[in-house]
């Protein structure tokens, strides 16, 4: 064979096949992002004709995932080319097929903070950073949380509605059931006033999302969470904006070590970040 590319032939998008999930969420890996055990399961369920893959004469060698949130929003997230193969274009090729698939929608996305230039250039607009905050769990005693399997699920796909730009119903039914993972709820008086997810990672645990009213019910769902994984890393990301999450991070000695830009292709969607103590997951929104 030639080694002479023509990239009209040689090179091709195409959507991912369902294995071909996991070997993005390797690729990942290998960047040190860190994804959960169980991410490529969940991720497809959110939208299983959103993931592609740029393949040079039958090799796959880059990724992208461009999710659908109903007809108004889309997350991309997973764009990675394999190093030997980055300048020659061949990213560009696939992020451009993300965008095409995304029309129409106020795209997402949280890029790398050095190449929002780039995002730019494509339509994005910061909107905010969100600060990976990382530490050793401290267990601390706290009030017992729910089960997040007890809240009825409609009261739950309303609460996190309030929190996301758009229903993500079959993504959020997946994600609060996947295995090696701890789900809670403050749920009073038939009242759900905050909820998180515990996941286990490649290296300890993440704890997205964290969404709640206030504080102190964070704080209440944060330890419980907390003393599933006592001892171990855990890995919070924080929109910045947020400053009382921010400090709450810092009050449990987790330490910012790593930031991204999220950005926007239209208006930030209108959600309070003021209950957004944690970001769900960076490749998904």
């Amino acid at each position: 064979m030639s080694d002479v590319i023509d990239p009209a032939h040689d090179f091709v998008v195409r959507p991912m096949k369902p294995d071909e999930i996991g070997l993005a969420i390797q690729w990942a890996e290998q960047e040190g992002w860190n994804p959960g055990l169980h991410d490529a399961a969940c991720f497809r369920i959110a939208d299983p004709n959103g993931f592609f893959v740029g393949t040079l004469r039958d090799e796959p060698i880059g990724s992208i995932s461009a999710v659908r949130y109903g007809q108004h929003f889309g997350f991309i997230g997973l764009y990675i080319v394999k190093p030997e193969y980055r300048g020659r274009g061949f990213g560009y090729r696939i992020w451009q097929h993300a965008i095409k698939y995304l029309s129409n929608r106020n795209i997402g996305l949280d890029g790398v903070v050095a190449q929002q230039d780039n995002y730019r250039q494509s339509g994005f607009q910061l909107a905010h950073r969100n600060i990976r905050f990382q530490g050793v769990a401290q267990c601390m005693q706290s009030a017992p949380m729910t089960p997040l399997a007890e809240v009825p699920f409609d009261q739950l796909a309303s609460y996190d509605r309030q929190c996301f730009p758009a229903s993500r119903d079959r993504f959020l039914a997946a994600w609060i059931a996947q295995p090696d993972s701890i789900a809670r709820a403050a749920w009073h008086n038939g009242r759900l006033e905050g909820y998180g997810v515990l996941r286990k990672c490649r290296t300890g645990h993440k704890i997205g999302p964290l969404f709640a009213n206030d504080v102190s019910t964070a704080e209440a769902l944060l330890n419980a969470l907390f003393a599933q994984c006592a001892g171990e890393t855990v890995a919070l990301d924080v929109p910045e904006p947020n400053v009382t999450a921010v400090a709450l991070a810092q009050r449990y000695g987790m330490n910012s070590v790593f930031e991204t830009a999220r950005m926007y292709t239209r208006a930030q969607p209108a959600i309070p970040l003021a209950r957004l103590f944690g970001v769900t997951t960076f490749e998904l929104g």
